[in-house]
């Protein structure tokens, strides 16, 4: 029970990996803020916790609005008194198809961003202030393997979760000083819904990627929860700034 009785926001988290880190700090004793825009998912997964013995509140929350993650935070403060944990999941990826660079529009650019970079941004926001009273807590940002790797093919997508990374660096530092950790981890090509379901994906790229890594597997979204548990709890205390790939040794630096 690592995470007994912390509080943990995780946005994204009405389905795949995000449900995955929902389930799993539900296990290690947190209680849960399921924070998806898409409000059923999340009281599909609320009740799943229930019913296995924890507890969750579902939020309907648009990462990308700044009065929506300012009342995800203030629900979780009402509902919980305390936020010690912030999972920042939420990205747009699912049902995106591959396309040269050239042929992406400027909106979907926009939208990217402002959902995979932004997004984190408006969450940390919200949520700091609550930390800086407790003067403690736990920031986790998801990244992707693309930004070490490069892909032309999904151009918005993979410049954006390096911006992610940059980010964590960039607030390491100012968050420091408070006694909060910010961290990203780095999955590699994850079986979750959207990868298995994502629109003209070539034949064979499942096999072909998992052939690719040191550990010659598919990734699943239980494989990232154990670094996603670690990242939150106090073993992880003096830990931050940092990327932590969680990829089979896809990418190796």
């Amino acid at each position: 029970m690592k995470l007994n009785e912390k509080v943990a926001i995780i946005t994204g988290s009405g389905r795949g990996i995000g449900r995955a880190y929902a389930m799993r700090f539900a296990e290690e004793g947190a209680k849960v803020v399921l924070a998806d825009i898409i409000v059923e998912n999340t009281r599909k997964v609320a009740a799943e916790i229930k019913d296995n013995g924890g507890c969750a509140l579902p939020l309907e929350t648009d990462v990308s609005s700044e009065s929506s993650t300012l009342e995800m935070a203030n629900k979780a403060i009402e509902h919980f008194g305390r936020i010690d944990i912030l999972v920042n999941n939420a990205a747009i990826f699912y049902g995106i198809e591959t396309r040269n660079w050239d042929l992406w529009k400027p909106e979907e650019w926009d939208q990217m961003f402002s959902v995979n970079v932004k997004g984190i941004w408006l969450c940390i926001k919200a949520v700091v202030p609550h930390m800086i009273r407790q003067r403690k807590g736990k920031i986790i940002n998801i990244s992707s393997s693309t930004a070490k790797k490069g892909f032309h093919t999904l151009l918005p997508y993979t410049c954006s979760k390096g911006a992610v990374t940059v980010l964590t660096m960039s607030m390491a530092r100012p968050l420091g000083q408070y006694n909060i950790n910010i961290n990203t981890i780095s999955p590699g090509y994850t079986m979750s819904e959207a990868s298995i379901e994502r629109p003209g994906k070539p034949a064979g790229l499942d096999e072909a990627l998992a052939k690719s890594r040191c550990l010659q597997r598919a990734e699943k979204p239980e494989d990232l929860v154990g670094t996603a548990v670690f990242l939150a709890s106090e073993d992880s205390d003096f830990i931050t700034g940092q990327t932590v790939a969680v990829d089979g040794g896809e990418t190796l630096s």
